[in-house]
C-alpha cells in the first residue's frame, strides 16, 4: 500500500516539474480565443497570451489598436474601420456608424425617426427593428448585426494576421444595459463573422478586471465610461469575485463627437471671419474636422496647439471668374478654449453619476475606486471635475481607450484555459436593474 502511495507521489510530482519544464523551456501554445470590444465609435480586439500572462491589444498594420465602428459601401467593395471612415465626407449616405445603437432594439416609429434624424445615412423601419438604407449600383437595406459582422471580421483578421493561427471562438462585451435581446443579436453579429462567443461580459466588468479590482479588496467601484458617442456610469458592487451591477446612469447622446464638433464649428466660424468666406466645400469640411479631432487629442497633452488647414473655400460664382486660389487657416487652439466651448457639456457627466449614487443608495464617499473607461475620460476637464466631485483622484492606471479590450481578452484567456490561471469575474444579472438616461 505504501508503495502505490509512493508511485502515485512520484507520478504527481513527476507532471508538476514537466509543467514547470514546459513553463521555462517550451515556447507557449498560441492564444485561440480573443476578446473583442465592439464599441459605439471604436473596436479593438486583445488576447491573453498564455505563460508570460500578458494581455496584448492588437493593432492594424499602421500600429492603431482601436479602429472606427464604421462601414462604408461602395461600388466595389465593403470598406471597414479607418478605411470607411475616410468616406464618411465624401460618401455620408453609404458610410454607416454608431450601429450598436440599433443593435436588436426594437423601436416605436416615431423613436426611431427621432434617432435617425442625426445621421447622414437612411435608417428605415422593418417591424420595428432598424435597418440602414445603401444605395451602389442598387439600392438595398442591411441590418446593425451585418454592420457589426464586417467590424469583426476586420478585427478576426487582424488577429489572425498577428498571431499566425486561425481564430473561431471569442469573448465579447456588451453595455450593461442591453437586455437579452440585444446580447443575442451582437452574438449574431459575431457568428455572422465566422465566430464562436464563448461568454458575454458586461464592459463595466471588463473594465473592472483591466483594473485589477477582481484580485483586490474593494466593495464598491463607480465606472465611468466617456466614449465618443455615449456616457454610461455604473456602479458596481464586489463580493468576493462576484460582481453585481447595483445601478446604472448614462446620456445616450453625449461623448467626444460632441466635444469635437464644437471645436469644428468655431473654427469654422473663425474661417468665415478671417478669410471672409464660409467653407462649405466637402474636402474643406472634411480637413477641418480631422484637424478639430486632432486639436482635441493633442489639447489632452499641451496647454495649446497650432492649426493649420490648406482650403480651397468656394467663392460667391461669377460667369467666366477664375478658381480662386487655395488658401491656409491657421490659428491657435488653447486648453482653456476648448473648455469654455465644452464646459456646458461636461457638467452633464455629473448628473449619472448623482443618479447612480442615490439608484444605489450610497455616499460618494463610500466609493472605493472610480475608474475611467473610454478616450474622453482623458480630458483634463473631465478629470478635475470627476476628482472634485468624490474628493479624491480616479482611477488612471489603465489606458481608458484599452480598459474593456484588456478585461475581456483576460476572461477569453480565463475561458481559453490558459495559464498561468487568473481569478475569474462572476457577474450577477440583476433582472430589476433599469438605466436612466439623461439626454
Amino acid at each position: 500500500m505504501s508503495g502505490e502511495i509512493s508511485m502515485i507521489g512520484s507520478v504527481i510530482l513527476a507532471l508538476f516539474l514537466a509543467g514547470y519544464l514546459g513553463q521555462q523551456y517550451l515556447p507557449p501554445p498560441k492564444p485561440r480565443v480573443v476578446g473583442l470590444d465592439l464599441g459605439t465609435t471604436y473596436c479593438s480586439v486583445g488576447v491573453f497570451h498564455p505563460g508570460v500572462g500578458d494581455v496584448e491589444v492588437i493593432a492594424d498594420r499602421q500600429g492603431r489598436k482601436s479602429i472606427p465602428s464604421a462601414v462604408s459601401f461602395t461600388l466595389t467593395e465593403v470598406l471597414a474601420g479607418h478605411e470607411a471612415m475616410d468616406l464618411a465626407d465624401s460618401n455620408p449616405q453609404n458610410t454607416i456608424y454608431d450601429a450598436k445603437r440599433f443593435i436588436g432594439k426594437v423601436f416605436e416609429p416615431d423613436l426611431l425617426e427621432q434617432e435617425s434624424a442625426r445621421y447622414p445615412f437612411q435608417v428605415v423601419n422593418n417591424n420595428g427593428s432598424a435597418e440602414f438604407q445603401v444605395t451602389t449600383n442598387v439600392t438595398f437595406t442591411v441590418s446593425p448585426e451585418f454592420i457589426g459582422s464586417r467590424l469583426l471580421l476586420k478585427m478576426k483578421k487582424m488577429a489572425e494576421d498577428h498571431l499566425g493561427v486561425p481564430i473561431h471562438k471569442a469573448v465579447i462585451s456588451v453595455p450593461a444595459e442591453f437586455d437579452e435581446r440585444q446580447r443575442n443579436y451582437t452574438i449574431r453579429a459575431a457568428n455572422l463573422a465566422g465566430l464562436e462567443i464563448l461568454r458575454v461580459i458586461n464592459e463595466p466588468t471588463a473594465a473592472a478586471m483591466a483594473y485589477g479590482l477582481h484580485k483586490v479588496e474593494v466593495f464598491n467601484v463607480l465606472v465611468v465610461d466617456l466614449g465618443g458617442g455615449t456616457l454610461d456610469v455604473s456602479l458596481l458592487n464586489k463580493q468576493g469575485g462576484m460582481f453585481i451591477t447595483r445601478a446604472m446612469a448614462g446620456n445616450n447622446k453625449l461623448g467626444g463627437q460632441d466635444f469635437s464638433q464644437r471645436l469644428l464649428q468655431h473654427m469654422m466660424e473663425q474661417v468665415r471671419q478671417t478669410l471672409g468666406v464660409a467653407a462649405t466645400l466637402e474636402e474643406d469640411i472634411h480637413r477641418l474636422r480631422q484637424s478639430a479631432e486632432e486639436a482635441k487629442l493633442n489639447l489632452t497633452l499641451r496647454t495649446s496647439v497650432d492649426v493649420r488647414v490648406p482650403l480651397r473655400l468656394r467663392r460667391a460664382e461669377t460667369p467666366g471668374a477664375p478658381e480662386p486660389p487655395p488658401a491656409v487657416f491657421r490659428t491657435t487652439i488653447t486648453r482653456q478654449a476648448f473648455e469654455e466651448l465644452n464646459e456646458d457639456l461636461f457638467q452633464k457627466i455629473l448628473a449619472p453619476v448623482e443618479t447612480v449614487l442615490a439608484e444605489g443608495r450610497l455616499a460618494k464617499e463610500e466609493v472605493d475606486e472610480i475608474v475611467l473607461v473610454g478616450g474622453s475620460t482623458r480630458i483634463p476637464r473631465i478629470r478635475r471635475l470627476i476628482g472634485h466631485f468624490f474628493g479624491k483622484e480616479p482611477n488612471t492606471s489603465v489606458d481608458p481607450d484599452l480598459a474593456v479590450v484588456i478585461g475581456v481578452a483576460i476572461q477569453a484567456g480565463i475561458m481559453g484555459g490558459s495559464w498561468p490561471l487568473q481569478v475569474s469575474a462572476i457577474e450577477i444579472p440583476n433582472r430589476h436593474l433599469r438605466k436612466v438616461n439623461f439626454n
